[in-house]
């Protein structure tokens, strides 16, 4: 019996990722979100006016790719063990929200306006264990210079996954990644025909 359980945990901990160690196990793979997109059409008026400023939870600090089972415990987090994200999750969406929509990263001193999403969640997950999407929600900010909200809405895109495992997770959550950017888009216009933003572009 003490063999079959010293068995068992050593399968277990195989398993698992040491954080601070995933990068450097044998057979890992580095993912990002791909070639670089085209921005998307009616942004050019945006340039260098409107910084992008992103917020998420202490635990996508890290460059584990995140999954739930809902079906199990939607609470617990989970990473897949032979595949990582090729940098933090935070600056990988930043960089290619920004190429989609031709924002700026410069900050405060230059933006006349500041686009803020404060994500809680972005994560592969599992509805059953064929079943899974690319989720990301959350919210969505516009500030003026002076920090002070100009519009808000909240935040809920999910992509189906071809695949239940990493591959399939990583091409939903880029999928899902587009959706946003398309959205914030569409969010734009509305504002702008409103004159909530008109300051911004002046």
């Amino acid at each position: 019996m003490r063999i079959t359980i010293l068995i068992l945990t050593a399968a277990l901990l195989g398993g698992c990722v040491v954080l601070g160690q995933g990068d450097s196990q044998p057979g890992m793979k580095q993912h990002d979100f791909g070639t670089p997109p085209e921005p998307l059409k009616e942004t050019a008026a945006r340039t260098g006016k409107v910084a992008l400023e992103i917020k998420t939870p202490e635990w996508l600090d890290n460059r584990g790719i995140k999954y739930r089972l809902s079906y199990a415990d939607a609470s617990q987090l989970r990473e897949y063990t032979r595949s990582r994200w090729a940098g933090p999750p935070t600056q990988m969406i930043e960089q290619r929200l920004t190429q989609e929509l031709d924002l700026s990263t410069a900050g405060w001193g230059r933006a006349k306006c500041v686009l803020r999403l404060e994500l809680s969640e972005f994560s592969q997950v599992f509805a059953s264990p064929k079943d899974s999407m690319g989720v990301l929600q959350g919210k969505a900010l516009w500030l003026d210079a002076n920090r002070q909200p100009l519009a808000d809405r909240p935040l809920s895109i999910g992509s189906p996954a071809a695949t239940a495992d990493a591959k399939g997770g990583i091409a939903a959550l880029k999928t899902t990644i587009d959706r946003l950017a398309g959205e914030l888009l569409d969010w734009e216009r509305e504002l702008k025909t409103s004159g909530r933003i008109g300051g911004c572009f002046d």
